[in-house]
């Protein structure tokens, strides 16, 4: 059974509120979980002591057991200290897609055209 650390959410409607949880990796995101291990409230500010509250004991317990943590859970276990941090790089993401180059690329040229014909009446 391959088992996951992750968040399942709750909440009303533009409210959300997440539990940390560990749970089957086959069952769905806010189906049946095996533990609640904590909780984020993403509403409250970043620096609130409120906005994540993690079980460090239960965590541990099923790290050793083998559970894999999600991407977001992961930054919260590398926050609190319970997991090595990890390097991301996601460089693909941050670069402009196809058409904004050639926005880019035509932009430069407009504008170095009138400089270039400023240089050349002097």
């Amino acid at each position: 059974m391959s088992m996951k650390i992750r968040l399942a959410r709750g909440g009303s409607k533009k409210r959300p509120f997440y539990s940390i949880v560990a749970a089957d990796s086959r069952m769905p995101r806010d189906g049946r979980f095996i533990e609640k291990l904590g909780s984020y409230n993403p509403l409250l500010p970043k620096d609130s002591d409120q906005r994540v509250k993690i079980d460090v004991e239960r965590v541990q317990h099923w790290l050793t057991q083998g559970a894999e943590p999600t991407d977001r859970v992961a930054r919260f276990l590398e926050a609190a200290g319970l997991v090595a941090k990890s390097t991301r790089a996601n460089m693909k993401k941050a670069e402009p897609g196809d058409k904004a180059k050639k926005r880019a690329e035509e932009r430069a040229a407009k504008m170095a055209a009138p400089a270039e014909a400023a240089d050349a009446a002097e």
